[in-house]
């Protein structure tokens, strides 16, 4: 998969130092998967929740970060529409969430 990009998890790293490890770490596997499915990643991220769109939340730092990726399967592409804290998850649709902010 091709995640796009990672800039925006360098940024949020630097804020919450506690999160680069995990997220370099959701960063390499993601880059390695060839996910075709949703039930692909769930086989790989038992926690993870899948939405509808293509979206899925990754569930980062025993859940104390979430991250809301849209993948396009057919391309390989991974998208990533949300990064933040859990407090700032529940002020969000993450269905509907169209652009980063950090």
């Amino acid at each position: 998969m091709r995640v796009i990009a990672k800039k925006i998890l360098r940024e949020f790293w630097k804020i919450y130092n506690d999160s680069e490890e995990p997220l370099k770490t959701w960063y390499k596997e993601a880059s390695k998967a060839t996910w075709n499915d949703p039930s692909e990643i769930k086989a790989d991220y038992t926690k993870v929740s899948i939405l509808k769109k293509s979206r899925v939340i990754f569930n980062i730092c025993d859940n104390k970060y979430r991250l809301i990726v849209e993948i396009n399967y057919k391309r390989q592409w991974v998208f990533i529409r949300f990064i933040g804290t859990h407090k700032d998850y529940d002020n969000i649709d993450a269905n509907k969430i169209l652009k980063l902010c950090i």
